[in-house]
């Protein structure tokens, strides 16, 4: 995909939107007990790539373990559209699934073990 490219995207209501420059590339399936139960796949964001446009009001945050993640979610839809990841504080993981006009038959996916995250975080870092 174009690495010039502006993806769009937000949670069900669409209270929050935002928008990340691509390439949308290292998209990650993880078989972690959240991901599994959100269906979330990863599209990890350097910050200076990743914009809120609307909804920052509408955020709650959600985080256990060690606290690091900030698990982002709408308090309108409860759709978890991104969330600054543990594995990258600095940055934003994007669901490729609240991304508009992305199909995700057309992205490939890794998959990644968070299962055993400690293991295998490397693999992506």
């Amino acid at each position: 995909m174009d690495s010039k490219r502006v993806f769009t995207g937000g949670c069900h209501c669409r209270a929050v939107r935002f928008e990340a420059d691509g390439p949308l590339e290292g998209v990650l399936g993880c078989n972690c007990s959240m991901c599994t139960m959100k269906g979330f796949v990863h599209w990890i964001v350097p910050a200076d790539r990743f914009r809120l446009v609307t909804g920052e009001d509408a955020l709650s945050t959600y985080t256990f373990g060690t606290h690091t993640a900030k698990h982002l979610f709408c308090s309108v839809c409860g759709i978890c559209s991104f969330y600054v990841p543990r594995s990258h504080p600095d940055g934003y993981s994007v669901n490729v699934r609240c991304l508009d006009d992305v199909d995700l038959d057309d992205v490939e996916v890794q998959p990644f073990d968070g299962r055993d995250w400690d293991a295998h975080i490397d693999e992506i870092r």
